[in-house]
């Protein structure tokens, strides 16, 4: 990950500058707070803001003023009460921003989530930075044989160096060839002041989407607990879980009674159907049940047997 000069003056700005405030704050958080987390090859991940704590949630669940005399693991036993039936309001008291420098590729899958408040650098406004996203070769994957969403086995020697070199050789091409539109650098400097190049919003769409864009992101506590426990998923895209993995190092900080009943009851849980919950209770009763006689479908049978750490 590459800061500029600019950026890397504006967060020393933002981390030496104090205020004093009655709200509750986070010390975890406030250690990280603007500091720049590197994902993948350029981008990164920061706290820019942050509003409440795990007492928050408590305090919003109770409908209280404060504290009073309640025990710490009062708390943690009604947020974990919470977290478990899926109360969902209390979390939304607390919300969090962050600035994220992202591949658009990634942009693109993330900005589904549509419980965020987004703004994101305007290519219409200004030019984007030479800076693409190529994979490492581990990550160099070929097309899964059984999910059409997923990959399938690494790629190696050169059919791996091959794909590599395009994606460097188009990125760079098509980033030139934008620039040459523009007839502006990359600093916003006419190539040729004798002619007029073309309007950003049009050149901007010659871009490969490894490109790197940059938003902030604001949104609450539930909602963020939700995009994480879909795309910190190990079978989430490597690229959006490399960020919301960073992101959950974030949240542990932040909230960490929270983060604790998120871990147990959603990133390591697994939900199971009624179907699923029947055969399971079959199971538990000594009974040998056949996954043609399950009333499951060969799909659901893998997942539930995969669950259970059996073979299917």
């Amino acid at each position: 990950m590459a800061l500029t000069e600019e950026q890397q003056r504006e967060i020393e700005a933002a981390r030496a500058a104090e205020s004093r405030t009655r709200r509750p704050t986070v010390p975890a958080l406030e250690a990280l707070l603007h500091q720049a987390i590197p994902v993948l090859d350029h981008g990164f991940l920061r706290v820019v803001d942050y509003m409440g704590d795990d007492g928050a949630v408590v305090q919003a669940a109770r409908v209280s003023y404060g504290r009073g005399t309640r025990a710490a693991n009062e708390d943690r036993g009604l947020i974990r009460y919470l977290m478990r039936h899926r109360h969902s309001t209390p979390f939304e008291m607390c919300e969090i921003k962050y600035h994220v420098k992202l591949p658009i590729f990634v942009a693109r899958q993330w900005i589904r989530h549509r419980t965020a408040n987004v703004n994101e650098y305007s290519a219409r406004y200004s030019i984007l930075d030479r800076e693409f996203y190529i994979p490492a070769p581990e990550h160099l994957a070929a097309q899964s044989a059984v999910n059409r969403q997923g990959r399938g086995d690494i790629l190696e020697g050169r059919e791996a160096a091959r794909v590599l070199d395009l994606l460097r050789e188009d990125a760079a091409r098509n980033y030139d060839h934008y620039l040459e539109m523009l007839n502006e650098d990359e600093h916003g400097r006419a190539l040729d002041p004798a002619r007029q190049g073309l309007a950003r919003e049009l050149a901007r769409m010659n871009l490969t989407l490894n490109t790197y864009t940059q938003w902030y992101w604001k949104t609450d506590l539930h909602n963020l607990l939700h995009f994480l426990s879909l795309r910190a998923d190990p079978h989430a895209q490597y690229e959006i879980r490399a960020y919301a993995e960073a992101m959950l190092e974030t949240v542990r900080a932040w909230v960490p009674l929270c983060f604790e009943a998120f871990r147990d009851y959603r990133l390591g849980a697994v939900t199971l159907s009624a179907q699923m919950l029947a055969v399971l209770r079959r199971l538990l009763a000594g009974e040998a049940v056949a996954p043609e006689a399950s009333g499951l479908s060969r799909r659901e049978w893998r997942e539930l047997m995969a669950a259970l750490g059996r073979e299917g």
